[in-house]
């Protein structure tokens, strides 16, 4: 903490967008992915470095992506990735918290996810 007595609440915006905006400060440029008609599943369809806008309860790479990166807050119900409609286990783990920041990188046909942060 930078200053223990003079703290300066977050309150004016939401967790992902002050995830985005670190993100975009770090000079990571991401694009927002928005869920499909279903609240917390996520379909990508081409590649591209990506931030799910609401928690992710599912995701699936579709079949034409071969690599992307997307970041991530895992729903509580978060039930993992798929590509290409089949579910794959990721290498790394997911704490379904509803507010730790990950990664997921698809390359080679294979699903790796990272804690961001601390």
């Amino acid at each position: 903490m930078i200053n223990a007595d003079r703290i300066i609440p977050v309150t004016a915006t939401d967790l992902l967008t002050l995830y985005g905006l670190i993100l975009k400060v770090g000079s990571v440029n991401v694009s927002k992915l928005e869920a499909t008609n279903t609240e917390g599943d996520f379909a990508v369809a081409a590649a591209g470095t990506l931030l799910a806008n609401e928690p992710v309860k599912s995701l699936d790479f579709g079949s034409g992506v071969s690599t992307a990166s997307v970041y991530f807050v895992p729903a509580y119900d978060y039930e993992g990735f798929k590509i290409n409609g089949t579910a794959v286990t990721p290498t790394g783990t997911v704490e379904a918290d509803g507010r730790t920041l990950y990664l997921a990188s698809l390359s080679s046909g294979a699903v790796t996810i990272t804690k961001v942060g601390f």
